[in-house]
């Protein structure tokens, strides 16, 4: 285990550079700070959703949380890896697990014939949050990885599935509990119309 954090503060941020887990320090505005620090928002509001879900009368809770507590602690792993250069932390078992459960909850869902607006209940629509940030880490990430080769494809593949994984999810938890999906409407005249 590493050094614990006795003190919040070091001051030696204040000049903008901030220290990597190898203890080079780089730019706050570099490029791989950039992928950690959407890749922290991401996490963030993945935990806004575990929030929600436990405030809400969403079925199989625990089954959520245990999902999203795995999810949580992969994309910590990842940062571990954008933080400390040539660091492996994550398994492609990571993205297996996505790809099994997408097609579980797949199977529940009706088929898709339109476009979903991303609205709905507020876990669904904590999700589709959660899905636009992630959409935003995976080029933050994708942008770093042309430039610097130590990053593995595993983390790619993480986010790219784990978007996926969260528009899936969306659509459960809007359809779960009787919910009804919020379609795009061809045309914008009609609800003009309606107001």
């Amino acid at each position: 285990m590493g050094h614990r954090l006795s003190k919040i503060y070091t001051r030696t941020g204040d000049t903008g550079s901030t220290g990597l887990g190898d203890g080079s320090r780089i730019a706050k505005d570099d490029l791989r700070i950039h992928a950690l620090g959407e890749i922290d928002e991401l996490n963030a509001v993945i935990g806004v959703l575990r929030a929600q879900i436990h405030q809400s009368d969403i079925k199989h809770k625990d089954t959520w949380d245990k999902k999203l507590s795995l999810i949580q602690h992969w994309l910590f792993d990842l940062g571990g890896e954008i933080c400390i250069p040539s660091y492996q932390l994550l398994q492609i078992h990571s993205v297996h697990f996505l790809e099994q459960d997408i097609d579980q909850m797949n199977q529940h869902l009706p088929m898709l014939k339109d476009f979903i607006l991303p609205s709905g209940n507020l876990a669904c629509s904590y999700a589709h949050h959660a899905r636009a940030v992630c959409r935003r880490a995976e080029r933050s990430l994708t942008t770093l990885q042309q430039r610097d080769q130590n990053i593995q494809s595993t983390a790619s593949q993480l986010l790219n599935r784990l978007s996926d994984w969260l528009f899936v999810a969306s659509r459960q938890l809007q359809t779960q509990n009787s919910g009804t999906e919020v379609l795009w409407q061809r045309n914008i005249n009609d609800i003009m119309n309606d107001i």
